[in-house]
């Protein structure tokens, strides 16, 4: 189950993943589902959070060469980011548009316990979601 914290970490940051099916074996090899979710929902929570920091720091770069946006594009996303706000993070779960969320709520410096909250709720709901699909999509073929 250690596995499942650093899959789900790792997911959740700009690195792929796939935490999901992760987590849908481990339940189908009988991991108790309760603590499947608290730690899938610990380590992709956590890796968001890491994404939150590093949005946090990446502004002081802004006008480096490397820097992934451009100006126009952070003026966008600072448009975008205040016209949805610290909501946002209710679907920072969504595959693409999610990392990418939690990396400006750092940059526009949304109070970390905050973005923890949101993400919280989002992650969590995700995979309770998963396991539930688990056990009506999988258990016939798990037995």
């Amino acid at each position: 189950m250690f596995s499942l914290f650093w899959v789900a970490l790792a997911s959740a940051t700009l690195l792929p993943g796939g935490s999901e099916v992760w987590l849908a074996r481990l339940w189908c090899l009988g991991e108790p589902p309760v603590a499947l979710w608290f730690v899938a929902t610990a380590g992709n929570t956590l890796g968001s959070m890491v994404n939150v920091v590093m949005g946090r720091y990446a502004r002081q770069f802004q006008d480096r060469r490397w820097f992934p946006a451009s100006p126009a594009g952070l003026a966008r996303a600072e448009r975008w980011y205040h016209r949805f706000g610290e909501f946002s993070l209710l679907i920072s779960w969504a595959p693409v548009i999610g990392d990418p969320l939690t990396v400006l709520a750092g940059v526009f410096r949304l109070p970390w316990w905050r973005a923890l909250l949101w993400i919280v709720v989002a992650k969590g709901a995700r995979y309770a979601l998963v396991l539930a699909l688990a056990h009506y999509w999988l258990a016939p073929l798990c037995g």
